[in-house]
């Protein structure tokens, strides 16, 4: 054999990980309820309290008995669950010559969170207020009406009683472009390392602090954390030999539920570029 024919193979110890995008919606969630689930079929229940009447006050008159407060119940019930469960060949774990198990439970895990992503941003769409002409009837955006659409958001929201300083909204990626084509959201400018410590986050305009994401493509969310439960855990997760396999292998359950429990401040525009 020819010393110039002869080509070794060699196999990297560096394993080429899979594209990731952000994860955004449980950023707009209030997850004060993750520690209270522990398995599918678990229910949380999350009271809340009707408004107090103000009455006129007479002096030297008897003021009225005390009024009992109107108590609500809502119930946020864990009924979703995603699994992984996939293997590596002994085989492969050799000619890989890395950390091919570690790469492919981290991806594993991002795919269960993007599956929970897009979950989240369906309720929310399917749950939310409809927002000028609906989810059914898409509002064109373009570069000169995009900024005009969130302030039509922002007055949306201030009529729905959402404290100020807690506004956030979701976009597709072509919102966020129409956005940085306009002076107005440019010049708002943006706290360097909040972008960098919030997946997703791209500045401020308008009072809400913006979230692009590619889990949506056509619906603008406005809202604000305490509109949306959330409640995940991650109840197993197994390592194991399969019986008739010469291989590793990794399974995982993860359970959630949401519930959109304040419709009014999850305010859901549809759209189209």
């Amino acid at each position: 054999m020819a010393v110039d024919t002869f080509i070794p193979e060699v196999w990297s110890a560096r394993i080429l990980e899979a594209l990731q995008k952000a994860h955004v919606a449980t950023a707009l969630c209030n997850t004060d309820y993750q520690g209270e689930i522990t398995k599918m079929g678990d229910t949380v229940h999350i009271g809340s309290i009707g408004d107090i009447t103000v009455k006129d006050y007479t002096k030297n008159k008897d003021i009225d008995a005390p009024e009992d407060l109107n108590l609500t119940d809502t119930t946020l019930l864990i009924d979703s669950a995603k699994y992984f469960n996939f293997q590596v060949d002994d085989i492969d774990t050799v000619q890989a010559a890395g950390p091919l198990m570690d790469s492919a439970s981290r991806n594993a895990a991002y795919q269960v969170a993007d599956a929970v992503d897009k979950a989240i941003f369906a309720k929310m769409i399917a749950e939310g207020t409809d927002f000028k002409s609906g989810k059914a009837t898409a509002t064109a955006l373009t570069a000169s009406n995009a900024y005009e659409y969130l302030v039509a958001l922002r007055t949306a929201m201030v009529k729905a009683n959402v404290p100020a300083g807690t506004w956030e909204a979701a976009v597709p990626p072509e919102f966020t472009g129409l956005l940085l084509a306009d002076d107005r959201f440019v010049k708002a400018g943006t706290d360097a390392s909040e972008d960098r410590l919030q997946n997703g986050y791209v500045g401020k305009a308008a009072g809400f602090k913006i979230f692009e994401t590619n889990n949506l493509s056509t619906n603008v969310i406005a809202t604000y954390p305490g509109a949306t439960a959330f409640a995940e855990q991650i109840t197993e997760v197994n390592a194991y030999r399969p019986e008739k396999r010469f291989a590793d292998a990794v399974k995982g359950l993860d359970v959630y539920g949401v519930k959109v429990v304040r419709p009014t401040a999850v305010i859901v525009g549809t759209v189209s570029f």
